[in-house]
């Protein structure tokens, strides 16, 4: 049986809402990290990064590598980065006060903006 593409987007975005994960994602970016190195970055456990590793491999988001006695992470940069970029771009354009959302007001000068030819260029 074909799944739908809500099932589909909601396993892709359960899988990334989770903190941790995203914490995961974003230190891999710059290069591969084992699971001490990671716990470490991050002053977590490394039974909640091993935890949370799993389905981020499971969803592609990461690879594993075995060197040796360690497992090495590495971020999909492939499908990742875009996403990376996507994020960045939005919360510049539609949060710029750190988390916190345009009011509708805001939004419609940002609209107001845009048409005129004033638009966000990211890099």
């Amino acid at each position: 049986m074909k799944r739908n593409l809500s099932e589909t987007c909601y396993d892709f975005f359960s899988t990334l809402a989770n903190p941790t994960r995203l914490a995961v994602l974003e230190l891999l970016r710059d290069g591969p990290k084992n699971v001490t190195d990671i716990a470490n970055t991050l002053n977590q456990e490394q039974s909640m990064i091993s935890h949370n590793l799993k389905p981020l491999e499971r969803c592609r988001f990461i690879f594993s590598e075995r060197r040796k006695k360690e497992h090495l992470y590495s971020l999909n940069k492939e499908t990742m980065e875009p996403i990376f970029k996507t994020f960045v771009y939005h919360s510049k354009k539609y949060c710029p006060t750190r988390g916190k959302c345009l009011t509708a007001d805001q939004l419609r000068e940002q609209k107001r903006k845009d048409a005129s030819g004033t638009i966000f260029v990211t890099h």
